[in-house]
């Protein structure tokens, strides 16, 4: 099949998108980074589900950054929702997720072990995903970030979850998940705004 000549790749891929995202302070570019992201994820559940709900994943994950897109149309450019980073902070950034990547390389294999039916391009882009989004979580306090870091962590364990559970209610219930997580992003977005505007 097409997916496992694509699986590593994807899985280097999904590295780098956390990558971006950790130093992206556009909004607009953290959005399209999230986009590419689930390709990514898309790819590597396809390894173990069939294409068409895997396609789910991917629409959801398109449907979860148009509802943050539209949540961050109407706040105003320089409120407390962005961030802008100085060089020592990218640096900074670059060098954490470089070291969480690192350890992810080394503990991949032994998760392969312990998790039945997990390829190793899926365990790699899993742990990926889940160490760079747990550093995106502990380097942020603001919504979008904080949103963007749980979307991420949850597509990792999306990619290990997809080699042991295939049912079709699942794959839905995690979609509803992902959605949900954007709503509630989009809510606090919104909440936010309007708290430092009073």
């Amino acid at each position: 099949m097409v997916f496992e000549s694509l699986a590593l790749p994807a899985a280097i891929f999904l590295s780098l998108t956390g990558f971006l995202l950790l130093i992206s302070s556009d909004w607009r570019v953290s959005i399209l980074i999230l986009a590419a992201q689930y390709g990514g994820v898309f790819a590597l559940v396809a390894l173990s589900w069939s294409v068409e709900m895997a396609v789910v994943k991917l629409v959801a994950g398109w449907m979860a950054g148009a509802v943050l897109g539209m949540a961050l149309v109407s706040i105003p450019e320089g409120s407390f929702v962005f961030r802008q980073l100085n060089l020592s902070g990218i640096v900074f950034r670059l060098l954490l997720a470089v070291l969480v990547v690192l350890v992810m390389v080394s503990l991949a294999p032994q998760l392969a072990r312990w998790v039945p039916g997990v390829t190793p391009a899926q365990a790699y882009g899993g742990a990926f995903l889940i160490g760079l989004g747990l550093v995106h979580l502990g380097l942020t306090v603001r919504p979008l970030g904080v949103i963007l870091g749980l979307l991420t962590v949850f597509s990792g364990f999306e990619i290990w979850y997809a080699s042991v559970e295939t049912s079709i209610l699942v794959s839905g219930l995690l979609a509803g998940i992902n959605l949900g997580l954007a709503l509630v992003g989009a809510y606090f977005l919104n909440v936010t705004v309007v708290e430092a505007s009073e």
